[in-house]
């Protein structure tokens, strides 16, 4: 399953990032919509569910996210719905790990 989310807040590392393996942290950016990915081998295989995923989240709750390969690159995002399939743009799709 996908998971949108609205970008509260991230640090200013992510835009310093320029490792070639990294450098999708540079497009974040405040108030823009990502997707991420539920699957193995993140998904519990006892509730189906990614740790990080906000279920029992409102729209309201502010929920952190830190990216893989940079701790330093985190920031805050709000849940806007939970979808079977992803529907945004390659360079805003995330896994959950």
């Amino acid at each position: 399953y996908c998971v949108e989310f609205r970008t509260e807040s991230l640090s200013h590392h992510c835009a310093l990032e320029n490792r070639p393996y990294a450098r999708w942290m540079q497009y974040l950016r405040e108030g823009h919509t990502v997707c991420v990915t539920c699957q193995p081998p993140a998904m519990n295989t006892d509730t189906q569910r990614c740790a990080g995923d906000g279920h029992n989240a409102d729209g309201g709750k502010i929920l952190h996210w830190e990216a893989i390969g940079n701790s330093q690159c985190q920031g805050t995002w709000k849940k806007i719905r939970q979808l079977e399939h992803c529907s945004c743009p390659l360079v805003h799709s995330f896994i959950f790990t």
